[in-house]
């Protein structure tokens, strides 16, 4: 949002501070710079988003089709949702996961899972309030928090530790005023996996600081070699310290749809929704019906995907070697997390890949502090044209 643009009013209009402490939209300024070099006539690959390149399966589609003219769903619907949505979600956590979850008491249905990102700082946090986030991160992360006039103490995401936060390297301070905590695993951006035994360790430390737990699972379908991704509310005691967020936007390619969730610790499911009743009337129903029908029908569309995604990480990273571009496998979502030569900053890489090979990847540093020195790449494109991409930067002669 341009606050500086030229007043077109009668009389100054100002921003609320509110809207002045929130960041930079890092991803619109991305796009921007590839719109300039296609306007110029250049064919840019542009893998600095992360926005799903395949359609929504098709019988999801038939499923929306089916029900959008029930005259049921033209009405306003109930504010937190449909029972039977709220039940299929249930019913996918319990088949693929184990975990049992009560739909009345421990699910909230956003409008897309950044919605929830957002609204769980407002519903937690007072101004001066901490929470812990993770850098490099997901940027709106940061929006939440800067809406509700929070503080962030920054969790370093460090290569030698496995891109996990180290808890015990925190300021005492900080974690003595936190009350919230994000983490994401499988990582945006680094792609990393976390283990059980660090989803073990985050519920210990939460409980012992009073900290509440925003787990952001929106790649938790995308894992390779075999591994699947672990829920934070696989492991005991999660519901007591906090909540998953959850979406159908990267499992099942319905990113346009915003249908996501939040779920588990009952207190907190109840904030959301409380919040949410004064922002919606939750989703049109013939969305909701379409939702539950991809929770509940077949997943095979789910695992064709995943393995779309394997191979492309592995046509990419076969292609890196390739040119001398070493870095560790994705272990999971749809990014690779590559490191910049010495010489560069990651904003001047990114630059420089643009420019002069028609590339556009994400720089680190819009990730965070930590990020420096990486840049993000998305596996939402072709294995050809990702072969491509990399032919392109190879030709610049950067590595080896």
């Amino acid at each position: 949002m341009n606050l500086s643009a030229k007043p077109t009013s009668a009389f100054p209009i100002e921003a609320a501070d509110r809207l002045k402490r929130l960041p930079t939209q890092f991803f619109a300024s991305l796009v921007s710079k590839v719109n300039r070099q296609i306007a110029q006539g250049h064919d840019v690959i542009n893998l600095g988003q992360g926005n799903p390149d395949q359609p929504t399966p098709a019988h999801i589609v038939t499923a929306l089709q089916q029900s959008a003219p029930d005259p049921k769903y033209h009405k306003y619907s109930p504010f937190s949702g449909y029972g039977f949505l709220k039940e299929a979600i249930a019913k996918r956590y319990l088949d693929d996961y184990g975990v049992e979850l009560d739909p009345e008491t421990e699910v909230a249905i956003l409008f897309g899972g950044k919605t929830g990102l957002v609204e769980i700082s407002q519903c937690l946090l007072n101004p001066g309030d901490v929470c812990l986030v993770p850098d490099p991160g997901y940027p709106d992360y940061w929006s939440g928090v800067e809406l509700a006039g929070g503080r962030m103490a920054f969790m370093p995401l460090k290569e030698q530790n496995g891109f996990l936060p180290d808890y015990s390297a925190l300021s005492p301070d900080d974690v003595n005023k936190a009350k919230l905590m994000f983490v994401n695993y499988p990582n945006n951006p680094t792609a990393a996996c976390a283990p059980a035994s660090f989803y073990d360790d985050t519920i210990e430390f939460a409980a012992k600081h009073g900290i509440v737990v925003a787990s952001d699972f929106a790649y938790g379908a995308i894992g390779f070699d075999g591994k699947r991704p672990v829920s934070f509310l696989e492991r005991p005691g999660s519901k007591e310290v906090g909540v998953e967020f959850y979406t159908l936007s990267k499992t099942y390619n319905m990113a346009g749809w915003r249908v996501g969730f939040a779920l588990g610790n009952a207190d907190v499911v109840r904030l959301i929704n409380l919040i949410q009743d004064h922002y919606y009337v939750s989703l049109f129903g013939g969305i909701q019906a379409a939702a539950a029908y991809a929770l509940t029908a077949p997943q095979d569309c789910v695992r064709q995907l995943n393995d779309v995604y394997e191979s492309r990480r592995n046509a990419l990273f076969g292609a890196l070697s390739r040119i001398g571009w070493e870095a560790k496998p994705s272990d999971g979502s749809f990014f690779a997390w590559l490191p910049v030569p010495k010489r560069y900053s990651s904003a001047e890489f990114a630059d420089l890949l643009l420019n002069e090979a028609h590339v556009m990847v994400a720089p680190g540093i819009g990730f965070g502090t930590h990020g420096e020195g990486y840049v993000r790449v998305g596996l939402l494109s072709s294995e050809e044209r990702l072969e491509e991409a990399v032919r392109r930067i190879g030709a610049l002669n950067l590595f080896g």
